[in-house]
């Protein structure tokens, strides 16, 4: 890995991090709810996004450093598993188990298809 792939995912990784904390304070402000509604809005459409990003790849739009400093570095600084999960856990926690699982499996499920549509709508790239 060169240095300037490696500052690239620095930079788009501390890119994606504010990223994440400005749409979720968005969601959170716009619908206020016990569900971490603006958790899985980043994690779903980030996983579009990778899809999407991993598709041009595979078909040689996008070149491989740019789906490192994109995949790597901006999503993977943008989606968060670990909150998601905390968040699930709070929820299952404080006896809410149905919006715990709600929350745990629908952002799994969801996040799944997201890739998948996001691998698709690359593909036709």
């Amino acid at each position: 890995m060169s240095v300037a792939v490696f500052l690239g995912v620095c930079l788009a990784g501390g890119a994606g991090a504010a990223l994440r904390f400005v749409v979720d304070g968005w969601v959170r402000s716009a619908l206020p709810m016990r569900f971490p509604l603006g958790t899985t809005v980043i994690n779903v459409t980030g996983s579009f996004v990778l899809g999407v990003v991993t598709a041009l790849t595979a078909g040689h739009v996008l070149p491989t450093t740019w789906s490192t400093v994109l995949g790597t570095g901006l999503m993977g600084g943008y989606t968060t598993f670990s909150t998601a999960s905390v968040e699930t856990v709070r929820l299952l926690a404080s006896g809410d188990v149905r919006l715990g699982l709600r929350a745990g499996l629908g952002t799994l499920v969801i996040g799944v298809l997201a890739a998948l549509a996001g691998l698709w709508a690359g593909s036709l790239v």
